[in-house]
C-alpha cells in the first residue's frame, strides 16, 4: 500500500525522481523556489521513498498547466499515474471556472487521452528554453 498526499514532494525528492522518470532534470535551486509556488501538488510514498508526483501551476482561474507528472520505473504498470492524475483531475474540478484553460506537454498522449485529455488543434505546444545571464 502506498501513501498518497496532497503536497508537493520535497525539492530533492523532486530533482531525483524527475531524472529517474526519464523526464528533463531540473535545479536544485528552481525546485526550491517552484515547489512552493504550485497550486497543487500530490505525492506518492513507498514508505520513505517518493515514487510518484504530480503538480498543477497557473494563475489558478483563468489558466492552469499539468506538470511533473512521473512515476519511478520500477513501479509503473501499476496505475500510480493514473491515481496521480485522478487527484489532480480532483483538484482541478473544484477549482476550475467556466472557460478555465487546462493545459499540458505530454510525452506519452495515449495516456492521458485515455483519462479524457484531448490533443489541440490547430494549436500546438510550444516551448523556450532560456539560459541564466551571467552576473
Amino acid at each position: 500500500m502506498f501513501d498518497v498526499l496532497d503536497s508537493v514532494p520535497l525539492a530533492e525528492e523532486f530533482v531525483q525522481l524527475r531524472v529517474k522518470a526519464g523526464l528533463s532534470p531540473k535545479s536544485l535551486k528552481a525546485a526550491k523556489i517552484g515547489l512552493p509556488n504550485s497550486l497543487y501538488g500530490v505525492s506518492l510514498y513507498d514508505g520513505e521513498m517518493l515514487i510518484g508526483m504530480g503538480r498543477v501551476v497557473g494563475d489558478g482561474a483563468c489558466n492552469f498547466e499539468i506538470v511533473d507528472v512521473a512515476v519511478d520505473p520500477s513501479y509503473q504498470k501499476q496505475g500510480l499515474g493514473r491515481i496521480i492524475m485522478e487527484k489532480i483531475d480532483g483538484y482541478l474540478a473544484g477549482v476550475a471556472l467556466e472557460g478555465s484553460y487546462v493545459s499540458m506537454i505530454a510525452d506519452q498522449p495515449e495516456f492521458y487521452q485515455a483519462l479524457g485529455y484531448r490533443l489541440t488543434q490547430p494549436s500546438v505546444g510550444m516551448t523556450k528554453r532560456f539560459v541564466p545571464s551571467e552576473e
